[in-house]
């Protein structure tokens, strides 16, 4: 094998779980946690586990939505691994998108740093991602082919196929343990006419069915979209006749790492006699990436650079940018605000959101539109005039049902998804005839067991599967409580009360001091402090001398968050601070 570079826990209803221990080995069961990736997108990672040997496949991050305010990324928690980490064997990436490699730098380390195998483009990325944390030359980078390829992980042997997805080299796993045979399909999609021309190897798909499989985990997030997946071709020809019909400049926001929409835009752009300008540091860097592994294919000066894109007539230019999901600093949304370094929106842009919106980004993305139409452009979006400008990476019902009639596996687990796409996807499972209680229904951190006869059982045991956070430089080191002050403050900010007192006489010495953020403008509110500095004067006057000092502060706290209360029928968070001054 060449080297390259140099939340929930699952409890059944019936009993109360058994915490599982990294010193408990599952002995000659196969068992396989997933660590993140269900009841919720993102944050995909999954352990199998046979007998002394462990194999984990990606380790992905998620974004936070309203539930985690400042926070950056969640992450999934390893510590039962990190405790076992000399069982580690190799942790295999899937694909590139950052829901299946972006936690590597925060957990890598602690695993012992794995071997890592992936597709050359998978590899690529990921090692850009240590990079910026100093860690990918202390990585091994085993390449596997992005058709059919094998690795021996002591006695779990895993042979990879081809899956389509909207990004190159995304692999699916056949994973083959002495207690059977588990097929491994996360983030896929059929199509016959894809942007590369590569086709998923459908026979292969099939003879796996053929061979049998035990168990078979396959992605949910397009389960609750009928019919089958748009086409890319589709798609290319509908973007063709957009840039065809816009006679300005054009700018098309897509997720950084969708390199199958870059490709098409390119192959547009150079019939169309139109240049491209790139947006966005991650795309920059994934772009350049592939190009350099011959994964994309760049039409004859097609690329323009900042200073050329100036002078370049506005009717001659494409531009792709990164943020199709309103990410606050990312290219699209500087251009909004108006304070990109190069690409001011004009009158006559016309912006292309080419992306599906992430849920949770909802309003982000409508707030992003708002100030692109504010600023003069003409916005459309992933369905513009009956056209698909954007096609789905994910499989729909259709696609997903024949997929589970080819694979035609015994026990099947709905994976990648919300609980409602699961839900969904194990109803279409029943649909193509897979019996009700050979469905799997399995959450973060749950254990599934297979054992000597090839059956597959959700075991009454799990491990820790709450999410870490990743807020600035910090991993780990804010929690629930640290959340819901930051909740609080949002909605209701804080009074700080600050008062000096005498150490010796008990007595308040002047007035105390009142500072307020988000709760009142201290300026037109003066009749309100004063109430508070009297009845705060007051209290302490009276109970200083008779109480400590930690509990004359929790009864004046008292004191001022029920009288603010009754005046102004808010909950602000109360700081109070009493300082005694010996003279």
């Amino acid at each position: 094998m060449p080297t390259i570079f140099g939340g929930a826990i699952y409890v059944p209803e019936s009993t109360a779980p058994t915490p599982l221990t990294s010193r408990q080995t599952p002995g000659n069961t196969t068992r396989l946690i997933p660590m993140g990736g269900l009841e919720e997108i993102g944050k995909n990672m999954t352990a199998v586990e046979y007998n002394g040997d462990t194999v984990i496949i990606d380790a992905g991050l998620m974004f936070p939505d309203a539930r985690y305010p400042g926070v950056d990324y969640l992450i999934p928690d390893v510590s039962y691994l990190e405790e076992k980490k000399e069982t580690i064997r190799g942790l295999i990436l899937t694909h590139g998108h950052l829901d299946h490699v972006g936690a590597l730098p925060y957990i890598v380390e602690r695993l012992g740093f794995p071997p890592l195998y992936g597709t050359a483009l998978t590899l690529g990325m990921a090692r850009k991602r240590l990079e910026e944390f100093a860690l990918a030359e202390k990585c091994q980078y085993h390449v596997l082919s992005d058709a059919t390829d094998s690795v021996q992980f002591g006695s779990i042997h895993i042979s990879t196929f081809k899956l389509l997805h909207n990004i190159p080299g995304c692999l699916g796993l056949e994973i083959e343990t002495p207690n059977g045979r588990i097929v491994y399909a996360t983030d896929w999609k059929f199509d016959h006419t894809p942007a590369d021309g590569e086709l998923m190897d459908l026979h292969h798909l099939a003879s796996l069915g053929k061979k049998g499989v035990d168990l078979f985990l396959s992605d949910s997030t397009g389960a609750d979209k009928p019919g089958h997946t748009v086409s890319e071709k589709v798609v290319e020809e509908s973007l063709d006749a957009v840039i065809r019909d816009v006679t300005g400049r054009l700018i098309i926001a897509s997720i950084s790492t969708n390199l199958n929409r870059v490709q098409q835009i390119f192959n547009i752009a150079a019939r169309r006699g139109r240049k491209v300008q790139l947006c966005g540091f991650s795309l920059m860097q994934n772009v350049e990436l592939a190009v350099s592994l011959h994964v994309l294919k760049l039409p004859e000066n097609i690329l323009l650079d900042d200073a050329t894109a100036r002078k370049t007539p506005h009717e001659k230019t494409i531009i792709i940018t990164t943020g199709s999901q309103g990410e606050e600093r990312s290219a699209l949304v500087r251009m909004a605000q108006g304070n990109h370094r190069s690409v001011r929106i004009t009158k006559g842009d016309t912006v292309m959101i080419s992306a599906s919106v992430i849920p949770g980004n909802e309003r982000a993305v409508s707030h992003v539109k708002n100030a692109l139409s504010r600023a003069g452009a003409r916005v459309i979006s992933s369905k513009y005039l009956d056209m698909d400008i954007h096609a789905s990476g994910h499989a729909h019902q259709e696609d997903l049902k024949l997929m589970l009639a080819l694979i035609r596996p015994k026990h099947f687990m709905p994976l990648h998804g919300e609980i409602s796409h699961l839900r969904i996807h194990r109803a279409l499972a029943e649909e193509v005839g897979i019996p009700a209680d050979k469905i799997l229904d399995s959450r973060n951190g749950s254990i599934v067991q297979l054992d000597g006869q090839g059956n597959a059982t959700c075991i009454n045991q799990y491990i820790p599967s709450t999410p870490i956070l990743v807020d600035g430089l910090g991993v780990g080191d804010v929690g629930r409580q640290v959340l819901d002050e930051r909740i609080s403050l949002s909605k209701e900010g804080f009074l700080q009360v600050i008062c000096a007192y005498d150490a010796t006489t008990k007595k308040v010495i002047g007035s105390p001091d009142i500072i307020s953020r988000g709760f009142i403008y201290l300026r037109d509110s003066m009749p309100l402090l004063n109430e508070i500095r009297v009845k705060i004067r007051d209290k302490v006057n009276q109970s200083a001398d008779t109480v400590s000092q930690d509990a004359m502060r929790v009864e004046a706290t008292k004191l001022v968050e029920s009288f603010v209360v009754e005046k102004t029928g808010r909950k602000p968070s109360i700081i109070m601070t009493l300082i005694p001054i010996s003279y």
